[in-house]
């Protein structure tokens, strides 16, 4: 459009959206029911389940139409309304409204199995590192052993336990693979070994070649060369970040297929059993994404609309955190304050239900045999007192400081370490590598050998309390082997933050949530230590919330969630001294959290409120929309200037196709506007190329192609003398200000 041409939208009283034919619509004026106090049009059904408007296929990094998919929704009811059987219509509604909660009830019920499966598997599978139920192979170390709490491995290889009353003994049905040390330890590596390249190899089944969009404004000239495709794996990393992308309007294909389903919950169980740090947090929450959507993709009203559709899945990412950590509540604030771009009402209280759904489901199938829901239940007895406040602020300063530093060594780690050929090409040689570094590093440690889970209610558990407490751990607090236990701590915690940095990001399923917890739990415990009169695991338990604050800060959800982890409301407070200091801290030293700065390191494209400022000498100043516009060369070749007749040569269409082609950009499209500049529609790239290469392709080259107005028709000859494609044009486009802000 020119220099000093604002765009408008002309006005008509008789003018009707464009998304239906350009010609006057005939209305239907007969009484549909004697009730019904609105008529619809005889296109308005057909709209419904229209396609125009939608990029099809789904084959890059595309986006959804939400307006389009607001009005197809409107026409969708209206037309529903106005079905023409009164006591038909008087069923077809409600179940119509109903649809939506049996879905999200569904969905719950769904992801509550499949997290079943995953945790029975992954406990079961983690224990064959260590040795085998004697009796029942397939059983867990606790199953086997029938214990109250945690048994934690001792010096000499024998596990140990306490039941009521702290009465020593030993659980002889559980059968270590050696007695001797170094034996167990071989063994111990070369099983995860194995088990990290099982993940590795499972997880790049999906990998997918995706195109990759230019993302500045030099890439965007005509005569630079196509963007290069990028390799994804999409089973690969928690899946947070890409969910994030897609509930913001992009579409990233086959992302949430069965198949990736099924790859994820496999390769998480494998993955996590080998005691490398990450934990299968963030990948329930890729895998109830995927349910959402493999159950609303049977449901037309969902299936055909993206904006719908996306209603459904923010919901169902309430379920996946619910199932991980036992937290129905924490889940449904996870998915609005971290996940969610597009989060009303009515998506709030279908989240509610679906995570309400998968608790109960959770609860009752009983993975931990505890028989409740709560992960990590602790019981202290004893409170804080206000000295214990500047201990919290002290956590949250820690946490902050990690996860400030965590998010920017992860974010060179991966730009630096996986550029090289070797690694960038052989992702399993990665996982191989992280898995034999993590195995020789925590198995001396007998407080990093458990899994990611077991750390941290070995790290929360009181240790004055004979009831609840190993014996071992109980010895090394109040008298013999102290010193040695605080030695495990701090080995523990800088063992797990290095580790943390370097395996995040590997192309397995994968979360950063559990490791985060358990380096602020190992660095909470050991300030614990020093501090008299008051339990070490309620510091443990305020520094794994601080540091997880850190990393991904999270605020109000985290501490819903940490008070559902533990059932200890009396420590909600502690919680948000640290988590809200975390925060603060941590935003000092890197403004993005991991989720965001993951997304930037696989290219995701997403816009949020720091995109829309700029620094400019030391001062943030916000950006106006003009920060878009593209150069003049590329403004030329997306505009179409139509005449009087609203009819272009195909030729010129052609060639500007192959133009948007040549540039890469795989999601654009051609303004329309007349000899004033004042626009007139728009046709996206993918219209374009199906109108011309399918509806146009048995005519002539030199056809002329009608974008607007009523097509001509010759009488005198069979057929029409052009093609039309008026209906792929769209006149609602949202027209902006140049000068508005671009906040």
């Amino acid at each position: 459009m020119g220099d000093n041409a604002t765009p408008e939208r002309p006005h008509s009283p008789t003018e009707r959206t464009s998304l239906l034919h350009n010609h006057i619509l005939e209305t239907s004026h007969d009484h549909i029911d004697e009730e019904a106090t609105s008529h619809v049009s005889k296109e308005e059904p057909a709209l419904a389940e229209s396609s125009i408007g939608e990029r099809i296929p789904y084959n890059d990094y595309t986006t959804i139409d939400w307006l389009h998919d607001l009005v197809k929704s409107t026409y969708r009811q209206r037309t529903l309304h106005a079905t023409t059987s009164r006591w038909y219509r008087y069923v077809l509604i409600p179940l119509d409204a109903l649809t939506g909660w049996v879905a999200v009830a569904l969905i719950g019920t769904l992801t509550a199995v499949v997290a079943f499966a995953v945790d029975v598997a992954e406990a079961t599978v983690s224990d064959w590192k260590l040795g085998y139920c004697k009796p029942a192979p397939w059983k867990t170390r606790g199953g086997c052993c029938q214990r109250r709490t945690p048994l934690l491995p001792l010096s000499d290889g024998v596990y140990r336990g306490s039941e009521k009353g702290g009465a020593e003994n030993t659980c002889s049905d559980y059968v270590m693979w050696s007695s001797s040390y170094g034996t167990s330890f071989a063994t111990y590596v070369c099983i995860a070994l194995v088990y990290g390249v099982i993940s590795a190899s499972a997880t790049t089944l999906t990998k997918t070649n995706l195109p990759a969009v230019p993302t500045t404004a030099k890439a965007s000239v005509s005569h630079e060369k196509p963007a290069r495709g990028k390799v994804m794996f999409m089973a690969a990393g928690s899946g947070i970040p890409e969910i994030k992308t897609i509930l913001s309007g992009f579409v990233i294909p086959n992302f949430l297929s069965l198949k990736v389903l099924l790859v994820k919950a496999f390769g998480a169980v494998f993955i996590v059993a080998t005691g490398a740090c990450l934990g299968k947090e963030g990948p329930f929450v890729h895998i109830s994404t995927c349910v959402g959507y493999l159950v609303a993709s049977c449901v037309p009203k969902y299936r055909d609309n993206g904006r719908k559709m996306r209603e459904i899945l923010g919901a169902a990412c309430a379920a996946g955190l619910s199932v991980a950590f036992g937290a129905p509540l924490g889940g449904v604030l996870f998915s609005y304050e971290e996940i969610s771009t597009f989060f009303p009402r009515k998506v709030l209280w279908r989240a509610f239900l679906c995570s309400l759904f998968a608790a109960m489901v959770l609860k009752a199938l009983n993975p931990n045999g505890t028989g409740k829901l709560v992960l990590f239940e602790t019981n202290y007895g004893t409170s804080y007192q206000p000295v214990h406040y500047l201990v919290f602020v002290a956590l949250g300063i820690a946490g902050g400081v990690f996860g400030g530093v965590f998010c920017r060594m992860n974010f060179l780690w991966s730009r630096w370490f996986r550029s090289f050929p070797v690694i960038k090409n052989h992702p399993v040689f990665e996982v191989f590598l992280v898995v034999l570094t993590t195995t020789l590093l925590q198995y001396p440690n007998t407080l990093t050998r458990e899994p990611g889970d077991t750390i941290i209610k070995n790290l929360l558990v009181d240790c004055r309390n004979a009831e609840t407490t190993d014996t071992y751990v109980r010895r090394s607090e109040t008298g013999d082997g102290s010193d040695r236990y605080v030695g495990f701590l701090v080995y523990g915690t800088l063992v797990k933050l290095v580790l943390t940095i370097v395996t995040f990001g590997c192309k397995v399923p994968s979360g950063v949530i559990i490791p985060a917890l358990d380096g602020g739990a190992f660095f909470g415990r050991l300030i614990g230590q020093a501090i008299p009169g008051i339990s070490p695991g309620i510091f443990a338990m305020v520094g794994a919330g601080a540091f997880l604050a850190g990393v991904s800060r999270m605020t109000l959800s985290l501490v819903v969630i940490m008070f559902e982890l533990t059932g200890e409301l009396e420590y909600v407070v502690p919680h948000m001294i640290a988590i809200l200091v975390a925060k603060w801290t941590a935003d000092l030293i890197s403004t993005e959290g991991v989720y965001d700065l993951a997304q930037t390191v696989l290219g995701h494209p997403f816009l949020d409120l720091d995109h829309s400022l700029k620094l400019v000498q030391g001062q943030q100043i916000p950006l106006l929309v003009e920060e878009l516009i593209p150069p003049r060369q590329t403004m030329d070749e997306i505009t179409v200037h139509l005449p009087a007749s609203n009819t272009v040569p195909r030729g010129l269409l052609e060639k500007k196709l192959a133009q948007l082609h040549r540039r890469g950009l795989l999601d654009a499209g051609l303004v329309l506007v007349n000899g004033s500049n004042m626009f007139q529609g728009y046709i996206g790239e993918g219209e374009l190329d199906f109108g011309l290469n399918q509806v146009g392709s048995p005519c002539e080259p030199e056809v002329d192609v009608r974008l607007l107005g009523v097509p001509y028709i010759n009488p005198d000859e069979d057929g029409t003398t052009e093609i039309d494609l008026t209906t792929y044009v769209d006149r609602t486009v949202p027209l902006i200000s140049a000068k508005a802000p671009l906040e």
